[in-house]
């Protein structure tokens, strides 16, 4: 082969560059959706193909009812239950390492958020996440941030204080099982879940809390009709 065969069969550097940052960018962006801890446990259902189906969970989506179409803007990731689903026993700890469970908040809406300090999406998250608490949080309504980290709560806590989070209250999961436990299959991962305890939609991936439309969606669940039975 002469020289300017070779010079048209090699590659040059530059495409070698092209290709990986080309490569790096459609990596990044689907490894939130995908990664989950690798020391989760096992036994957990396989996930859907979709962050749309995996917030589903099957259910279909709500038509009717008090979140109905509040699915916008900020929040149009979200997925309302067209009936609200039971959910596994679950417990985590607070920061000094008393354990909480679901039933600890049985009467409020909770916003259950899975979160890790290596998420790049959570940081961003956080403080939007504790202006809702900040605005909305009570007797009726909580923002459950409970962050997967393995190795103590220590880095989690440093986490909060760097976004100026201090309205969340510091929640770990020590035992590593809780993203398979509630079929996660994105970080973060926010499930809303009644007064009763039950799950009631879930957003996969990020969201901008603090937006108005966010809001919305907590306040119309705040003010949706005692479940009965």
């Amino acid at each position: 082969m002469n020289a300017s065969n070779k010079r048209r069969h090699a590659a040059s550097p530059a495409t070698y560059v092209i290709a990986a940052i080309v490569a790096a960018i459609a990596g990044f962006g689907t490894v939130y959706w995908s990664l989950a801890p690798s020391d989760n446990g096992s036994g957990s259902a396989s996930a859907p193909e979709t962050p749309t189906e995996a917030a589903s969970g099957g259910t279909g989506t709500a038509k009717t009812g008090p979140l109905a179409g509040l699915n916008k803007g900020a929040v149009a990731a979200f997925v309302a239950y067209s009936k609200p689903r039971d959910l596994p026993d679950f417990t985590f700890e607070t920061g000094d390492g008393a354990t909480k469970s679901l039933a600890d908040f049985h009467g409020k809406v909770v916003l259950l958020n899975i979160w890790a300090t290596w998420c790049v999406p959570c940081r961003k998250e956080m403080p939007q996440l504790n202006a809702l608490e900040s605005q909305l949080g009570g007797k009726d309504f909580q923002v459950v941030a409970v962050n997967i980290d393995r190795g103590g709560p220590d880095k989690a806590r440093n986490f909060l204080n760097e976004t100026s989070a201090g309205d969340i209250t510091l929640y770990t999961d020590p035992s590593g099982k809780l993203f398979a436990t509630l079929k996660a299959v994105g970080m973060p991962t926010t499930l809303l879940i009644g007064r009763d305890g039950k799950e009631i939609g879930r957003l996969v991936g990020p969201a901008d809390w603090a937006s108005p439309e966010a809001k919305k969606l907590i306040e119309a669940a705040i003010a949706a009709p005692a479940p009965t039975g």
